[in-house]
């Protein structure tokens, strides 16, 4: 089990555990697939990003992960923190929305393909 593997199965664990008693810190506002997470280095202020369960299987989101691990260990409480500067985050972000952008197309004009597509739009905000 890989390291986003891991953090992804304790938070989903945390979550689910306490979903009734943390409806005050939005829990409720994050749709069915996506997670909340918190990305700033120490310099900058932690901002909130709600991302989708996906991204935790991307080898560029795992590097994020795996400094968020070395940083603070997997027993961290709460939402994920990833310790980064958020632009570096909104970069690598939209290098990941390219990236599944360019495969659905591609996929979209596969006509041999099933139309199980999960489409996310208004997964990603801070």
């Amino acid at each position: 089990m890989g390291s986003g593997e891991k953090i992804f199965k304790s938070v989903h664990s945390n979550r689910s555990n306490n979903v009734k008693s943390n409806s005050k810190q939005g829990i409720k506002d994050v749709p069915k697939g996506c997670l909340a997470i918190k990305v700033g280095s120490k310099e900058e202020e932690k901002h909130r990003f709600v991302v989708p369960v996906f991204y935790f299987n991307h080898p560029l989101f795992m590097q994020l992960l795996r400094e968020a691990e070395e940083e603070y260990g997997f027993e961290q409480k709460g939402t994920i923190t990833i310790p980064c500067h958020v632009e570096v985050f909104r970069y690598v972000q939209d290098m990941i929305n390219r990236e599944r952008s360019v495969n659905y197309h591609n996929n979209h004009h596969d006509h041999r393909h099933n139309h199980t597509h999960n489409h996310l739009v208004g997964c990603f905000r801070a």
